[in-house]
């Protein structure tokens, strides 16, 4: 199985665990997540309705991310005129996002960060060069120091 094979697998599995799968049977479904996770998200509406939220997104992949995790849900992100690109609004009801929605997008996207960085690192240490450790960290110089 390739790196990303393992991601996607990954990530599915995250997505059972989100959608309350409790047998053998059903984490391995993971067609059967998604619809429990849909049938969830409606019944949620029934008793608590959607409200406008606004989600800041540090960058561009978790932007990506987290807007893919809402059509997903049937969700339609959106932004107003003059928004931040990294800022997605959508109306979800309250305890969706409580219970499933942000929960699962901050797992997805703490895999999907590491699975970046490595392949970052391994294409830095092959292309440019192969130290990639942080640039050492020094204490003020004098000057530094009457300056403040």
């Amino acid at each position: 199985m390739t790196e990303e094979q393992l991601l996607i697998e990954k990530l599915k599995r995250i997505e059972n665990l989100f959608a309350g799968a409790t047998t053998a049977g059903e984490r391995t479904a993971a067609g059967n997540a998604l619809e429990r996770i849909l049938r969830r998200l409606e019944e949620t509406k029934k008793a608590d309705p959607p409200i406008e939220y606004r989600f800041s997104m540090p960058d561009m992949w978790s932007r990506k991310l987290f807007v893919a995790l809402l059509r997903r849900y049937g969700l339609r992100p959106f932004r107003y005129h003059r928004q931040r690109y990294t800022t997605v609004m959508a109306n979800v009801p309250k305890g969706f996002v409580d219970e499933t929605l942000w929960p699962e997008y901050l797992k997805l996207s703490e895999v999907l960060r590491g699975y970046l960085a490595e392949m970052t690192d391994h294409v830095i240490s092959g292309a440019v060069f192969n130290d990639i450790s942080d640039a050492e960290v020094r204490s003020d110089t004098a000057e530094q120091i009457a300056e403040n």
